[in-house]
This record gives structure tokens, C-alpha cells and sequence, in this order.
């Protein structure tokens, strides 16, 4: 329920507190990525071993009197902020979650509580009297301080629209079910202005467990309202252009579509999506994506039991070796194929195990063997929950504390989780300095501009009418597809640096015929393809960047109107699926595009002209 009295962007609260003085925690921030690893500030790999802290997002179920604990996620009542702080003192827990070898947390939210204006009662909050008479974002403030201020990072996490328990068919199901998309992104540029003070707050995670409502899926890359790839593209480029350019942007896989009957299509994509369409931020070196993987669901299993339940296998139900193939052809590939456009770092940022488990079930062998296969991955991950309630049953907690502030759990006792958590949080793992490593990335012009150039965001419209890619600052065009308007984009060898550019729509700078009978834009002799501009397939316009000197008139001209042509080994992967591609050497730029302008031609791209870079 949004409190619509409030402006729609309105805060509820002044700035947060910044952590000052606290003790070096052996990394600093902000991260940024180089291939597969997150890094610190200074380059050193920093592995996120979070653990989910959950409650400010709801755990109201969505009946009832919100009062009644009943009424919430197995009798836990939040409060509407994070859970357990009527119970134990906030630096009590934040210490716990060192204790248990964490670095970092997961701090879900929901959008209702960035504008909810009503105090937390005096109950929510009995163990911190402190925090009494403050809303829910004031208290999310006063934890993040405490959070960074003990050294660990801090990743915002975009939990669900509404506070309550999240993640069925329950107004939840996409960023925009139950407010616009402009709340959404307006509501992420708040919230990412309101911590950048902070470096130890380190990440965006734009949405949770995107997945089908009543009558609609979502999709990746094909338009409209529900597409999410396009949601968290703009969304992700409005954090670092406006609000904070230092946070990690994280961007979930699809959790599921279809409707979970037997004999009808459904499954869970997770992040298969990305092997032929991922995202380039305006950014570079920010991006990080993010899968959950429970027991009791599966790849084509909703978790359901009774209403919603097939006949599809549930993830424990797979042998070791099949829970690997499958948990590695749905997300960990992005981070263990090295040199793709969507290679990337790859965030488990929800797994857990019902403490409860019975000797011998198939929930403690999967728990078992999804730990090991954490620790060969050398895998970023984040555990849910952090904290529970010890009385209330739900045995998933990490660390439980009852009403008098008394805690238990895998670091308190028996638990026969105990083992594959400690072994988690200890095992080999890479470490030190990563070295950076070359960027590969897409441009995917499909339904509208795809500009990662934030030199030409900040320009006028250099092609009006048409549809505009561009690539980040410091890369340049290396690739182009035949048709779907695909490009690639590589700093690869060095990285350009430039400012002056030009508009080509004709052949005046063409020097010699390198396409003989077909039209040819070509770039200045001090230039570098960076972008390009179509008209439905039709190339309308180069995008060319002021940048090189020593060019000489060689080049060669690659021919991909009837086959691929690329080098050996197809670095960068394949960026146009299902498309003929053409592509330059690495060592190599694109200085030109060539295309027939016969009579019933597409006018889609035919040929490159690459030169080597000086």
C-alpha cells in the first residue's frame, strides 16, 4: 500500500549518517569488476560473501492485521525493518555477521518504504531504543551506517514494490506491477544519491526474482512494458549517470515464466539470456549479474507445492553432477567464460537450507553439494536469511535470537549446517591483484538507441529519427552484424581516448575503392568507427571519434554478407546471434562501413574496412 499523500519522490528523512573512524577492514572501496572478479579500489579481488539481512522489504503475507506476528512470513514480524532488532542490539548483529566470516550484506528494500512516513512502533525496535520515533528509512540509514562502519560492504537490494512478503503471485512480480517504471527508476536515483557518501555502500541490485504475473510474462530484449533487459539497462545508466557512478549494478536473471501445468510451456531462465544478449553500461567495469537457486525449486519447477506444482524435477532432486551442468548452463557460465561480451562476475546472491532438514533428505545432500560447487566456482555469494526469529520454527536463519536477545544458530551449537558454512567462508580462493583485462561489448540498437557513450548522451541528437548505438567511452567499434543492428565494441590492445566527432552519411572520405561497387562511410583518416546509426535494417549514418594519428591508407576489407567472418577463436563471442557478423583483428579498428544501395537492397552492412591500430 503506497502512501499516496506523499509526493511521489518525496524523502522522509535527511541524509544518513556516514561511518567515520572505523577500522580498516582490509579493502577499499568502491568495487568495480575486471572479467569474472569484483575488485576494490585498489585492483585487489574482493569476493562478496554476504548474507541476505531481510525485513525492510515486508513479511506481512498480505492478509490481515499487519499487528499480528500471524499474519506475517512464518510468524516473523519485522516491522517493516530489518529483522531482529527488537530482539538483539544492532552492533550485537552486525558483529554476528562477522563472526560468520561475511564481508558484505545484502539489504533488501521495497519501494514503499523509501516514501513510508509512519515511525516504527516501539516494539519493533525494543532492543535499540534509539532508533524509536524514526521511520523505516531513517532505521535502513542508522543499519547501513553500522553495517559499513564495521567494515562491511553494503549492497542495496530492490527487494519488492510493496512492503510485504515477497515472491509469489503478490504485486511483486516485476519492477513496475504495482507503480510506474518512472517511480521505479526515480525511487533508484534516490536511493543510490542518498548513500554515495558512503564507498562502503558498493551496490545496486535492481530488482528481485523478476517472474511471471496472473496473465504476463516477463522477457529479455523483445520490448514493451515487461522486458526486463531494456528496464535494467535504463535503469542501471541512470544510477551512474545521475546519482552515484561508483556502484556496482547488478542485474538479476528472469526467475520464471510460463504457467507451471504440466504439458504447458514454463520454465526458469535464470540468466541463460545473457549468453546472446547482454547489457553495456555507460560505464565500464560495472556490471555484475545475479542468480537464486533453492532446493525445493528447479529449472523448470516453480517451487510449488499443491496449486502450481508439475511433475518437473526440483534442483534437489538432480545428481551432483546434472545440479552442476544445470547450475552452470543457467548463470555460471557468464563468469567461467572468459573474453564474451557477457562475461561478467556472477552473484549467487540467494541460497539456503532449512536447518530443520532431516538426517539423510535430499535438502541436506543438495546443501552439501551446492556448497561444494560454490568452492570450485570460486563463486560470489550471498546466503538467505541472515537472521530469523528463534522460536518461530523457520529454521533458515543463519543466526537466531529470541525474545530476551539470546542467539543461536551455525556459529551457537549444534547445527548440522555448521560444516558446509565454515567450509564455504574458508575455502582457497582467488586472491590479490586482478590485472584488468580487455572489455567486449554489445550494442543491441533493437527497439531504440543504445547510446553507452556518455560523451554523446551529453551531445545533441547526431542522427534525428534514427536509431543510434555508440560505445562506451575508451572502446571502439570492432564488429557489425549483417542484419539485426548489432554491434561489438573492444578497448582491446589500448583504449581510445577522444572528443571531437564526426557525422559520415556520404563517401567523401574515402581514399580508395575497398568495396567496389558498393556505398562506402567512411571516417576521416584520424578516426575510429565508435557508433553507428539504422533506419529499420538500413544503415542511415557512422558515428566517427578524433583519436588516432599515423593512419596510413592500408586497410583491409572484411566481407560478411554471406557468412561470418571473424577472427579465429570469435572473441567477444557471438554478439549478433542467428546473423552473418563481420569483425576486425583485435589489434585492428573499424575505419568504415560498406553497403549496396541497389534497387530492393536492405541496405544492411556488407563489409568493414579495418586498419591497424598505430
Amino acid at each position: 500500500m503506497l502512501l499516496a499523500a506523499l509526493p511521489p519522490t518525496a524523502p522522509v528523512a535527511a541524509a544518513p549518517p556516514v561511518a567515520a573512524g572505523a577500522e580498516e577492514p582490509g579493502w577499499t572501496g568502491p568495487l568495480s569488476t575486471r572479467g569474472r572478479y569484483i575488485v576494490d579500489a585498489d585492483g585487489q579481488r574482493f569476493k562478496l560473501r554476504s548474507g541476505n539481512w531481510h525485513g525492510a522489504s515486508g513479511t506481512w503475507n498480505g492478509s490481515g492485521d499487519t499487528a499480528d506476528n500471524a499474519n506475517h512470513h512464518a510468524g516473523e514480524n519485522s516491522g517493516r525493518i530489518p529483522l531482529g532488532l527488537d530482539r538483539a542490539p544492532l552492533a550485537t548483529i552486525v558483529a554476528g555477521f562477522r563472526e560468520l566470516g561475511l564481508n558484505s550484506v545484502r539489504l533488501p528494500f521495497s519501494n514503499e518504504m523509501v516514501r513510508d512516513a509512519r515511525p516504527v512502533t516501539d516494539a519493533a525496535v525494543a532492543a535499540n531504543p534509539g532508533l524509536r520515533e524514526s521511520t523505516p528509512l531513517q532505521v535502513y540509514d542508522r543499519v547501513i551506517a553500522e553495517l559499513t562502519g564495521a567494515g562491511l560492504a553494503v549492497i542495496l537490494n530492490n527487494h519488492t514494490n510493496t512492503t510485504r512478503w515477497c515472491c509469489a503471485v503478490d504485486g511483486n512480480e516485476r519492477w513496475n506491477t504495482s507503480q510506474s517504471v518512472q517511480q521505479w527508476e526515480d525511487d533508484w536515483v534516490f536511493m543510490a544519491r542518498r548513500y554515495r557518501d558512503d564507498p562502503r555502500v558498493v551496490g545496486a541490485d535492481l530488482y528481485n526474482e523478476v517472474r511471471r504475473t496472473i496473465l504476463d510474462d516477463p522477457n529479455w530484449g523483445r520490448g514493451g512494458a515487461h522486458d526486463w533487459f531494456a528496464a535494467a539497462q535504463r535503469a542501471g545508466d541512470r544510477i551512474l549517470a545521475e546519482a552515484n557512478p561508483n556502484l556496482l549494478i547488478i542485474v538479476e536473471g528472469i526467475n520464471w515464466t510460463g504457467i507451471p501445468v504440466d504439458g504447458f510451456p514454463h520454465e526458469r531462465p535464470t540468466l541463460r539470456p545473457v549468453r546472446t544478449l547482454s547489457h553495456t553500461l555507460i560505464t565500464s567495469g560495472k556490471l555484475v549479474y545475479a542468480a537464486h537457486f533453492y532446493d525445493y525449486t528447479g529449472p523448470n519447477h516453480s517451487g510449488a507445492t499443491g496449486t502450481g506444482e508439475t511433475t518437473d524435477p526440483r534442483y534437489r532432486d538432480l545428481s551432483p553432477a546434472d545440479l552442476a551442468a544445470v547450475v552452470h548452463r543457467d548463470a555460471l557460465f557468464v563468469a567461467g567464460e572468459a573474453g564474451g561480451h557477457f562475461t561478467a562476475p556472477v552473484w549467487i546472491s540467494e541460497f539456503g537450507v532449512d536447518a530443520n532438514a532431516a538426517e539423510g533428505s535430499s535438502q541436506r545432500a543438495w546443501f552439501e553439494n551446492f556448497v561444494d560447487l560454490l568452492v570450485r566456482a570460486d563463486a560470489d555469494f550471498a546466503y538467505w536469511p541472515a537472521v530469523g526469529w528463534a522460536e518461530s520454527g523457520n529454521e533458515w536463519g543463519l543466526l537466531f535470537f529470541d525474545a530476551a536477545g539470546r542467539r543461536s544458530g551455525v556459529l551457537d551449537g549444534p547445527d548440522w549446517r555448521s560444516g558446509a558454512w565454515q567450509r564455504l567462508v574458508t575455502a582457497p580462493s582467488r586472491q590479490g591483484y586482478v590485472a584488468p583485462v580487455p572489455y567486449r561489448d554489445m550494442l543491441s540498437p533493437d527497439h531504440g538507441d543504445f547510446i553507452a557513450s556518455a560523451t554523446m548522451r551529453a551531445r545533441p541528437d547526431w542522427d534525428s529519427g534514427a536509431r543510434k548505438a555508440a560505445c562506451p567511452d575508451g572502446q571502439r567499434l570492432i564488429g557489425l552484424s549483417h542484419t539485426g543492428n548489432r554491434g561489438l565494441c573492444t578497448d582491446v590492445s589500448r583504449p581510445i581516448t577522444w572528443n571531437a566527432h564526426q557525422v559520415v552519411t556520404d563517401e567523401r572520405h574515402v581514399s580508395r575503392d575497398w568495396a567496389s561497387g558498393y556505398t562506402k562511410l567512411q571516417c576521416p583518416a584520424a578516426s575510429v568507427l565508435v557508433g553507428y546509426a539504422v533506419r529499420g535494417a538500413a544503415v542511415s549514418s557512422a558515428l566517427c571519434a578524433t583519436t588516432i594519428t599515423g593512419v596510413t591508407d592500408a586497410g583491409r576489407t572484411v566481407w560478411f554478407d554471406r557468412g561470418d567472418n571473424r577472427p579465429a577463436g570469435a572473441p567477444g563471442g557471438d554478439f549478433a546471434d542467428g546473423h552473418y557478423k563481420g569483425q576486425c583483428a583485435d589489434d585492428e579498428y573499424v575505419a568504415g562501413i560498406a553497403y549496396t544501395a541497389r534497387l530492393l537492397s536492405a541496405r544492411t552492412p556488407d563489409a568493414l574496412f579495418c586498419r591497424r591500430l598505430p
